[in-house]
């Protein structure tokens, strides 16, 4: 299957009202391209699921600007002021995740995981309405996997398997988010031959993509 595609055939994959996961640390690995091509093809009633919201002049920002969103579920909203004035209003849902469990709540589903322990948040608002375990007189929390229709991810390199190779800190949670998706459509900086990336090299192998948008054609 050729998984090389332009950015005009995403309408086949994307529609309003999808849970979408979208990759990187506000700008790190943010896949801005196709996430501009949402704002622009009026994509709304996400349910967005990313480690933050972006600044608010920027495409991810600008999801929530535009109220295409209608609930996020992030660890981090400091960037964006226009996320916690909705969340305040109440026109758009917010639920706050301690990223380290947010991180784990997304690897658990790529691993076929039920949920995990942890004894981050007992004690807090974020042990709301989840069962509490006791293990040798220490209290954890159970947390339970997290899952989308659709990833979006940003990639410094792919070749045409879809191997990708992330770069610096934008391997952030891009390769948590490939495993966790029933659709994984990546953003490739560069787009190479099949074969041609150093296998000890590559961070999220080719099973784990569906397509990537070759960025050159925009």
């Amino acid at each position: 299957m050729d998984k090389i595609i332009k950015l005009n055939d995403l309408d086949q994959f994307i529609e309003s009202g999808m849970t979408i996961m979208i990759g990187g640390f506000i700008e790190s690995g943010c896949p801005k391209n196709i996430i501009q091509y949402l704002l622009d093809n009026e994509i709304n009633n996400i349910n967005l699921i990313a480690n933050t919201t972006g600044f608010m002049s920027r495409p991810l920002g600008q999801l929530i600007v535009q109220r295409r969103v209608k609930k996020v579920t992030a660890s981090h909203i400091g960037t964006n002021s226009k996320t916690a004035e909705l969340m305040n209003s109440g026109e758009m849902e917010v639920e706050l995740i301690p990223q380290g469990t947010l991180a784990e709540k997304i690897r658990s589903q790529g691993a076929g995981i039920g949920g995990f322990l942890t004894p981050t948040g007992v004690g807090t608002k974020v042990e709301a309405g989840k069962d509490k375990i006791e293990i040798e007189g220490r209290e954890y929390l159970l947390e339970l996997p997290l899952k989308a229709d659709l990833a979006l991810l940003k990639a410094w390199k792919a070749d045409e398997d879809g191997n990708l190779i992330y770069r610096y800190s934008s391997r952030n949670f891009n390769p948590l988010m490939a495993m966790a998706a029933d659709l994984v459509i990546v953003e490739a900086e560069n787009i190479s031959e099949k074969g041609s990336l150093d296998a000890n090299h590559i961070m999220t192998p080719g099973i784990f993509v569906d397509y990537i948008v070759d960025i050159d054609e925009i």
